[in-house]
């Protein structure tokens, strides 16, 4: 079985759109279709892993329109453009706008497949780094405000001793502070609890100094 997420298929051609979806079932996908994108705006979940394969021209709202919506509200599906009727300048326009691929109609099958698999192991990857990063969230969001302040000092590069004279602590009560934020935040070392901090943007710019 492939890699969960659903094909989201938006084409005004009808049998583009059973042939498509056909094709994605037999690989082993999911597969939505809907006929504009006013259509797939009106029920799409974007809790719904997955990517957009998407028709450039349309009635209505056109596949650029939708794309550049997509990016307006915060929405990461990634996008492979298909069509027709594609040209160099809106190929670009599309890959700046975050699309992750450009595909010509008629396509050859294992290439647009290929597409598709690149474009949910993206999603994937996307949204396994958002859990991620939610989860430091929520780790350092339990650390009080003071352990917040003597996290920001260890990350930095802080000796105990210039915490304690930074803070105006014993060093017994620094060491306790310590403790607490290896706990909290589910550090198994030092170098664990600095690369969680890092990648919660606490310390980015003196790290990269």
């Amino acid at each position: 079985m492939n890699a969960e997420g659903t094909v989201f298929i938006v084409d005004d051609n009808k049998d583009f759109r059973t042939s498509l979806c056909a094709l994605i079932e037999t690989a082993g996908w999911a597969a939505k279709t809907y006929g504009s994108a006013e259509d797939f705006l009106r029920t799409y979940d974007a809790k719904d892993p997955g990517c957009l394969v998407l028709d450039l021209k349309m009635p209505g709202m056109d596949g650029l329109q939708l794309q550049e919506k997509l990016v307006k509200e915060g929405i990461q599906i990634p996008v492979i453009m298909v069509s027709a009727h594609g040209n160099v300048e809106k190929a670009v326009r599309a890959l700046q706008t975050g699309a992750v691929d450009f595909v010509r109609k008629p396509y050859e099958a294992e290439v647009l497949l290929d597409r598709v698999r690149h474009a949910l192991r993206l999603d994937s990857e996307r949204r396994q780094q958002d859990a991620e990063r939610a989860v430091l969230a929520e780790r350092f969001a339990s650390l009080t405000p003071r352990e917040f302040e003597v996290v920001q000092l260890l990350v930095a590069g802080k000796s105990p001793k210039e915490i304690c004279y930074a803070l105006r602590l014993s060093r017994k009560t620094v060491d306790v502070y310590r403790s607490h934020i290896m706990m909290k935040t589910h550090a198994a070392s030092f170098a664990d609890l600095v690369r969680m901090a890092h990648a919660h943007g606490i310390g980015k710019q003196q790290a990269a100094q």
